[in-house]
């Protein structure tokens, strides 16, 4: 079964300056084109201004309205980073007129849990983009575009398009504006009232294409879309609506790149494990270097929750030293996606990649270097062996001794114990509940230890690791010296 998902773009024009989730200006904003208002906000519509005023009236009416150019270029490349963004959904995505995206959603309904739940996550790309969009979908894709610019219509049988699409006003069909005079003339409104007229004499009054148009729209012609092609590596950059003193304020507009860099990654079947955000700051005379921020992931991921959260980390703890003008997010390292296996029994506590993405949200939050794991060095002695080195640090992790007992707190200082009754004492006295581990190196390098550990147990049933210091024969008289070197959890 084909279904097409058509989203529409009403407010394109305006929405390129300013995204929805930028803070709307009190006086209003208004997009001109050769001096004439194309579309405004509700702020400037409740002044008074009106699609169609010069100029010079919105300045009448509103002197403090924020008027902007028109530009197609902006419009065009945010036009396609939302085609970009919803490849997520299917990799089969077209561009048509009047900012309108049609995408092949049949073979991904299931996948994303039906056609309700799949406009929702839809939708919510779009309100991080900053996109104000009607959503539709129907059986054909010229349907759901016909449908898209008059609502948020949902229909999934061919019957049931027909009636929809029969209501629809005549001139949702661009093909027949050029003859609007003469179908008024007729008596027409509808689309309906459109096909009621005999088809030879339309095709000789209007040509080909209306009747083509129409045969598309309600299934009775085949439909040929130029699919969109992706680029082979990815960068994204947006230009944001203000100043940003604050890289926190960044948030939203690296939300929109990253949901772009998701549809891409998606749609060629990759995952990412590096990805670099180029904070811009003035650019002229007085250029300073970009701010970049570098985010090293342990476990490729395609998802946007993952990043984003990593991201806001990192803009939390950076401090701007110029006011940030622009974002750029580059794909530095990719590969193949592997997609994850369901196991029929799931690990309890979370799969080894929930692991990893828990390691670096706490890297991005405290600092490479207050995250740390052990890389135990090939040494028989304690103090030497037990090395910490940041968890994003691929050092070669060397095998550990197998069957003896480790301690994971280990005292940079050795604590010497007392003696009562002749055992260790640590808060009570101190039972031995392990064989002895006898260590005796450091003869190479000047540092020789002699020393004899014990796995101790104390009154409150915590354990300690502990060794006493050997002693050579002459000096056996000496009372035997113990040390705290660990503790167990």
């Amino acid at each position: 079964m084909r279904v097409f998902l058509a989203v529409h773009l009403p407010k394109l024009p305006l929405e390129v300056f300013r995204p929805r989730w930028s803070p709307e200006p009190v006086s209003g904003s208004v997009v001109l084109e050769k001096d004439t208002v194309v579309i405004t906000d509700a702020a400037a519509r409740a002044a008074g201004v009106r699609p169609g005023l010069k100029r010079g009236g919105v300045l009448t009416l509103s002197p403090e309205t924020e008027m902007y150019e028109r530009d197609s270029s902006r419009e065009e490349a945010a036009y396609r980073d939302v085609g970009i963004a919803l490849m997520r959904f299917s990799p089969e995505v077209a561009l048509l007129d009047e900012a309108t995206v049609v995408i092949e959603i049949g073979a991904s309904l299931r996948l994303f849990g039906g056609l309700r739940a799949l406009c929702r996550e839809a939708q919510l790309i779009l309100d991080a983009l900053g996109f104000t969009a009607r959503l539709s979908a129907a059986p054909t894709g010229q349907g759901a575009w016909l449908l898209a610019k008059y609502g948020n219509t949902r229909v999934l049988k061919l019957a049931s398009l027909e009636r929809r699409l029969a209501t629809l006003p005549m001139l949702a069909v661009p093909e027949v504006r050029p003859f609007l005079d003469w179908f008024t003339g007729l008596g027409c409104a509808s689309i309906a009232d459109l096909r009621r007229l005999p088809r030879a004499g339309l095709q000789r009054r209007c040509g080909e294409h209306l009747l083509d148009s129409l045969d598309r729209a309600f299934g009775t012609a085949p439909e040929l879309f130029d699919w969109l092609e992706l680029p082979p590596t990815f960068t994204a950059r947006i230009e944001l609506p203000d100043r940003l003193e604050q890289a926190d304020g960044a948030v939203f507009g690296v939300q929109r790149l990253i949901v772009q860099l998701c549809g891409w990654l998606c749609a060629r079947q990759l995952a990412i494990s590096g990805v670099r955000l180029l904070l811009e700051h003035e650019r002229g005379r007085h250029a300073i270097e970009p701010t970049t921020l570098d985010i090293a992931l342990s476990e490729p991921t395609w998802r946007d929750e993952h990043l984003l959260r990593l991201f806001k980390e990192r803009l939390h703890r950076i401090e701007l030293s110029a006011p940030v003008i622009a974002l750029r997010l580059d794909a530095s390292q990719v590969e193949p996606a592997a997609p994850a296996s369901d196991t029929l029994f799931p690990e309890p506590g979370g799969s080894p990649e929930d692991h990893e993405r828990l390691l670096e949200l706490l890297v991005a939050r405290l600092g490479e270097e207050n995250v740390l794991r052990p890389v135990p060095a090939p040494d028989h002695r304690p103090e030497i062996a037990n090395r910490w080195l940041p968890v994003t640090h691929r050092a070669k992790l060397d095998a550990l001794p197998q069957g003896l007992p480790r301690p994971t707190w280990m005292l940079d200082t050795p604590v010497r114990l007392l003696m009562r009754q002749h055992r260790p004492f640590y808060g009570s006295p101190l039972r031995m509940v392990s064989p002895g581990e006898r260590i005796e190196s450091g003869w190479f390098d000047g540092e020789l230890v002699t020393r004899d550990y014990f796995v101790a147990q104390a009154d409150d049933q915590s354990c300690y690791w502990i060794y006493r210091e050997r002693v050579s024969s002459r000096d056996a008289e000496e009372e035997q010296r113990w040390f705290l070197h660990g503790l167990f959890g």
